[in-house]
Formats: structure tokens, C-alpha cells, sequence
């Protein structure tokens, strides 16, 4: 990455720190999401350069082998530069609720491991607790699903599924980590599509979330998603899980339609893409004996996810996150108009996305196969023909 454009970068935040600037988006509410993702974009993007430097010298280094698709050792950390410019933006700009105040203490858990785990690797056993701490701490403070009646029985569902949510959020978006630019752009997509929702229905605290945590990973993505070239850092476990966590406790606190059952279909909607993508590899995985338990769960790891296998039906790696990134970008749409509709309307936009990924995931498992059979006898054909075609010149000599 150039100097110069780091050197902007730096001016640009300090420009976005001086008060007069910010107390002018206060009192112009309009402006303010933009605001909020340029100051939290330039940050992020100066502070990855920084943190790039520092995985270097403290060996936080992503190693090539046979389940990965990158061929030099890359830093990681990437994460610890998106989850400081997320802090620092939320501090200059307002105070915390208590159920945010339960989010960010629960992500910083997440941060502390994933920068361990990054540098000398965690057990599994040890992450899971982690992540069980992080939701139960957001849980604790309020920020939990309320769609259910009010009644011992109700309110102790919806504590277990809150938790289900945000293991399960966080460990998908960990699982979609496998691409330059993947994980990031998506959580860019989703927390986009988050701020619009939270714009429409007069919501800033659940606006000033979104749009800071899109502006981070929008400045990160120069880094990890670049044209023609491989990513210089990596986000690790450390921005993923971070970055999932987040999320899920973004979609909690956010207030999504007058109806319940319709909130809780919003969200999901919206971030159909990870849900889909843990939901498929962890049936392929338990169908074909490869995991027998929430460790292996957690600890497995391969080239059986979506935008792998997307990539090897030939649509290369930059193309399949593009395309996925298109994909998410509709579903957001989708997600956003659904917010004023009837509980019928939001069901049947939710059966048509089940079918639609159950296509999806037919496709992808089913047609792969065939495309990897042709493949493999084109192959066979071609060498034999070049086989055979050797053995011709050798005769006429």
C-alpha cells in the first residue's frame, strides 16, 4: 500500500477528530451516517497499516497449506484495526446504552482470544468459552430476542436462542473467512443495509453502530480485497468472530418492524448468506462422518464452503466473492423493504429464500460433482490425445 495514501488517511482522521466538524453532523442528523462511515473508513485504513507492521514483527502470520487458497505467509490482525477504529468512532461520538455496553465488552473478549489464537493458535474448547462468555455478558445486559410471551417458559427460550444466535452468527462469519475481501465485504453489506433500515425508522443509536462498523470494514478492504494482487493482512480470528459477534448483537438491539415475528425475519433475511453457509457444511460435514461434536464443529476445517465450492465450478476466487457480495447486496434490499410488511407477506419472502437456497445448495453440492467428473474427463481425453499425438511425431522420425 502506498505512503501517501496512508498519509491522507491520517490527515483525513484528524480532520474527522476536530470538534467543530463533529458538532456540525450533530446537529445535522441527515449527513451523519456519512460522516460516521468516511471518519470510521479513513481510521480503519490507517490503522491497518499500523497493525500490518506489527503482526509482521510479532509473527502473527498466516501460513499456506493445502486447505487454504493464499501461497505466501500473510499477517494477520486484521481485525484488531477494524475493531479499534470501530471503538474509537463509537467514544468520539456518543454514549453507551447498556446493551451496547454488553456488545462491545463481549466483542473485546472475542478480540483478546482471536489475537491469541491468531499468534499461537487456541483450542477450540477454549474459543467456545469464550464466545459462551461474550453472548452471555451481551445477554445479561439486555441485548437478547424478545418475540415471545412474556412468561417464565418465554422469556427462558428466547435467552437460549439469543445464544444460539450469537454462537452461531459468530461462527459463520469465522467458517466465510476463506477469500480475500469476503468476510469484511459482507459484514460491509449487511451493516450498509442495517444503517439504511435504522436511518427509515428514526433509530440513531442502532444507526451510529451500523454505519461505523460498515465505514471499518469498508477502510479495510484496500488491504485484503485488492485487484490484481493477494491480500496484504488477513482479518484472523481476531476480526471474524469480532466481526460476526458484533452483528448478531447489532441485529438484537435494532428495532426491525412493528410485529415480532416479522423482526426476527428481517435480520435473518439480511444475513441469510452466513446462516446459509454454516447450515449447508455443517449438514455435508455431519452426513459425510467427517465432525461428531461441537469441538470438531469448531475445529474443522476445509475447502467444503460455499464460496469454495462456487470457485471450483470455475468462477475463480474474485469473481465468487464478487458474485456473493452481489447476492448479499439483494438480500439486503429484500430485507430492507420487508420492514413494513405484514407477517404473511415477511413469511412468504422467507419461504421464497429457503427454496432459494436449497437450489443454491443442490447446485452447489450436486452439479459440482458433475463439473468435476467432465472435468476430469476432459482432462483424461486432452492427455491422451497429446499422448497420442507424441507418439505419431515419434513414428515419422
Amino acid at each position: 500500500m502506498k505512503r501517501r495514501y496512508v498519509v491522507l488517511a491520517g490527515i483525513a482522521t484528524a480532520v474527522f477528530l476536530l470538534p467543530p466538524l463533529r458538532n456540525y453532523f450533530v446537529v445535522s442528523p441527515d449527513y451523519r451516517p456519512l460522516y460516521l462511515i468516511a471518519f470510521a473508513g479513513c481510521l480503519s485504513f490507517f490503522l491497518t497499516y499500523i497493525v500490518r507492521k506489527l503482526a509482521i514483527n510479532l509473527g502473527a502470520l498466516d501460513k499456506p497449506d493445502e486447505r487454504k487458497v493464499h501461497i505466501h505467509a500473510t499477517p494477520r490482525w486484521g481485525g484488531l484495526a477494524i475493531y479499534s477504529a470501530f471503538i474509537i468512532v463509537l467514544l468520539y461520538n456518543f454514549d453507551f446504552s447498556l446493551p451496547l455496553k454488553g456488545i462491545i465488552i463481549g466483542g473485546t473478549l472475542l478480540v483478546a482470544i482471536g489475537l491469541l489464537d491468531d499468534r499461537f493458535c487456541v483450542s477450540a474448547k477454549i474459543r467456545l468459552l469464550f464466545q459462551l462468555m461474550a453472548a452471555g455478558i451481551a445477554i445479561w445486559t439486555g441485548a437478547r430476542m424478545t418475540f415471545l410471551p412474556d412468561t417464565w417458559w418465554g422469556n427462558g427460550l428466547e435467552i437460549v436462542l439469543t445464544m444460539i444466535w450469537f454462537i452461531g452468527i459468530t461462527n459463520a462469519m469465522n467458517f466465510l473467512d476463506g477469500m480475500d475481501g469476503l468476510c469484511a465485504g459482507l459484514v460491509g453489506i449487511s451493516s450498509f443495509f442495517f444503517g439504511a433500515v435504522a436511518v427509515r425508522t428514526h433509530q440513531p443509536f442502532f444507526m451510529f453502530l451500523s454505519a461505523a462498523l460498515c465505514g471499518a470494514c469498508i477502510g479495510f478492504l484496500p488491504y485484503n480485497f485488492r485487484k490484481r494482487k493477494s491480500a496484504l493482512i488477513f482479518l484472523g480470528d481476531t476480526g471474524s468472530t469480532f466481526l460476526g459477534f458484533t452483528l448478531a448483537g447489532i441485529a438484537l438491539i435494532g428495532d426491525w418492524a412493528v410485529d415480532n415475528y416479522v423482526a426476527v425475519i428481517v435480520p435473518v433475511i439480511i444475513m441469510a448468506i452466513p446462516i446459509f453457509d454454516m447450515s449447508m457444511t455443517t449438514f455435508m460435514r455431519i452426513k459425510e462422518r467427517k465432525i461428531h461434536n461441537i469441538g470438531e464443529w469448531l475445529h474443522f476445517t476445509g475447502k467444503d464452503h460455499f464460496h469454495h465450492r462456487l470457485a471450483d465450478m470455475g468462477f475463480g476466487k474474485r469473481k465468487t466473492v464478487q458474485l456473493i457480495h452481489l447476492f448479499a447486496a439483494c438480500l439486503g434490499i429484500n430485507g430492507f423493504i420487508l420492514k413494513d410488511s405484514e407477517l404473511l407477506d415477511a413469511g412468504l419472502l422467507l419461504t421464497e429464500t429457503l427454496i432459494l437456497f436449497v437450489v443454491l445448495g443442490f447446485v452447489l453440492v450436486f452439479v459440482k460433482k458433475q463439473y468435476q467428473y467432465w472435468a476430469k474427463m476432459v482432462s483424461e481425453l486432452a492427455g491422451m490425445a497429446k499422448r497420442s499425438d507424441d507418439t505419431y511425431k515419434n513414428t515419422d522420425e
